[in-house]
């Protein structure tokens, strides 16, 4: 077995591995027999060298018996439907299928931003383990037809899944799936990720894939994403949206103005332009009578663009709608238990009847037994997520972190002296991304200075934020995450259990960050 060859520059933590190791332990419920396997290889990650061996299939014969799965993934949404209450959306299709299946009301990503969240889901690992520390290049093609001049880009080169590490993709493939993806793939190396198909996402194309998988006597896997929650939003100003922005609630962070208003109702209107087609997807599905087969998963990959969305660690970056609808179940439950978007790869493989062992388990788990209300069944005690500000960044980057218990978030930092972080053309552009909100903020900061000193946070090297080393939220108190509470003595067994708690995980899953 080889070493992977890893960059050895900085934004690869630093150098190469000194010691070996046989496997890594999260801090959590039930990891000590999740154990999962990968191809064969030796991965240099972070300061040890993890062993990986090969992943084991009870029988590839018998792929025609296993579930279908459709797979909906929403961009930048947060957990706003209709079936949640949020005031001016209305989500039927969304609704429906929840109703038939189990909602996770505690559902997080691991990382706030599109290629990385979907890196974790396909390798149930933190993207500070599996490679995919930001947004990387979208070759929405087979790998074959990756041209050599993208391959050469930096980020194709640094930002992408390890080699020895499996995909989702790659493991379904062995077990005999035929699979799809539409709009995008947007993680990398393309060879990862061997889909049989890549589609636009029209609903024939859909039919065809569905006929097509038939035909090869295969079962199936199709993921489904739906950019139309992603800015730009419907504009309001040239065409008519069913959202009414006088009846939308606003959260704390944001300053209550018409123009911002407007904005999260185009927000809210984009998500119903998401409903719509997850709607036609299932109206495929329903008409290919194939439903009662299929595990349907509907989630969102991070928050959306607004100060406390997509790219930081707060709620409405992290919270996302999850809900899993699985052959032959009773639907119509609610989960309030916390699980990650880590934990869907062990879930489908443990649905869809795939043996496997991992010499290093997944930092993910199953969670098939809260679909059945297990007594035994549990979530994570804690849910973890990260930001790299590193790779093709002017600078180191300033590294953060956070934990949370269910009620208790601790959001830890290093290298907030930089006041540098990445902020997402989306998260403040109006001309090309439609977003009113940033602007708007400034203007108004003297009205509302609670809403531009988070914005100021978020993007200090343009607005002059003080990024804080350490934040300590209850967000049964304060859902919105207005109140840091980190330097009150009341509040400093949460913090310092909370920190303790991240650090213990940093050690095990061998996270850069040193948590001083």
């Amino acid at each position: 077995m080889g070493v992977l060859d890893l960059d050895r520059s900085p934004s690869h933590f630093g150098g190469f591995c000194m010691a070996m190791v046989s496997g890594i332990w999260l801090i959590g419920r039930g990891f000590g027999s999740d154990r999962r396997s990968c191809n064969g290889g030796v991965l240099c990650v972070a300061g040890a060298l993890l062993v990986v061996s090969a992943v084991s299939f009870d029988a590839a014969a018998n792929a025609g018996e296993r579930p279908d799965i459709l797979f909906v993934l929403t961009e930048d949404q947060g957990a706003h439907l209709s079936l949640l209450g949020t005031p001016g959306l209305k989500t039927p299709n969304i609704d429906s299928l929840a109703r038939s299946g189990v909602y996770f009301d505690n559902a997080f990503v691991a990382y706030p931003v599109c290629s990385a969240s979907k890196a974790a889901i396909y390798t149930g690992l933190h993207c500070h383990t599996n490679g995919i520390l930001n947004n990387t290049h979208n070759f929405h093609m087979p790998a074959d037809q990756v041209s050599k001049k993208q391959h050469a880009l930096k980020l194709a080169r640094t930002n992408r899944v390890r080699e020895p590490l499996p995909t989702l993709t790659e493991i379904l493939k062995r077990a005999g799936y035929y699979q799809g993806v539409t709009h995008k793939l947007h993680v990398l190396p393309n060879k990862k990720f061997p889909y049989d198909e890549f589609l636009h996402g029209s609903r024939g194309e859909i039919e065809s894939f569905i006929e097509h998988a038939a035909d090869q006597e295969q079962p199936w896997f199709l993921m489904i994403n739906i950019p139309n929650s992603h800015r730009p939003y419907p504009n309001s100003d040239k065409t008519p949206i069913s959202v009414d922005r006088s009846q939308v609630k606003l959260p704390a962070y944001l300053p209550d103005s018409l123009e911002v208003r407007k904005d999260w109702a185009e927000y809210l209107a984009g998500i119903e332009q998401a409903d719509a087609l997850t709607g036609q997807a299932l109206d495929v599905l329903d008409k290919s009578g194939q439903r009662a087969n299929t595990i349907v998963i509907f989630m969102s990959d991070h928050g959306p663009t607004f100060q406390h969305g997509k790219m930081t660690l707060y709620d409405l970056g992290l919270r996302v709608p999850l809900i899993v609808n699985r052959p032959g179940m009773i639907g119509g439950e609610t989960c309030d238990e916390l699980v990650s978007e880590l934990d869907l790869l062990p879930t489908m493989l443990d649905l869809c009847g795939i043996d496997y062992s991992f010499d290093i388990p997944l930092h993910g788990k199953s969670i098939a037994g809260l679909l059945t209300n297990q007594t035994t069944a549990k979530g994570h005690p804690f849910v973890f997520a990260e930001i790299s500000h590193l790779g093709p960044l002017p600078n180191d980057g300033m590294q953060e972190r956070c934990v949370f218990d269910g009620r208790w978030k601790l959001i830890y930092r290093e290298k907030v002296e930089t006041a540098w972080r990445q902020v997402n053309a989306d998260s403040r552009d109006l001309a090309v991304w439609g977003n009113r909100t940033y602007a708007e903020t400034i203007r108004l900061k003297n009205e509302f200075p609670t809403p531009y000193r988070i914005l100021a946070e978020m993007d200090p090297q343009n607005l002059g934020g003080t990024v804080q080393r350490l934040e300590l939220y209850d967000l049964q108190s304060d859902p919105d995450e207005i109140h840091n509470l980190a330097a009150e003595a009341e509040y400093e067994g949460h913090r310092d259990r909370l920190l303790q708690t991240l650090r213990d995980w940093a050690e095990s899953t061998h996270d850069p960050a040193t948590f001083r």
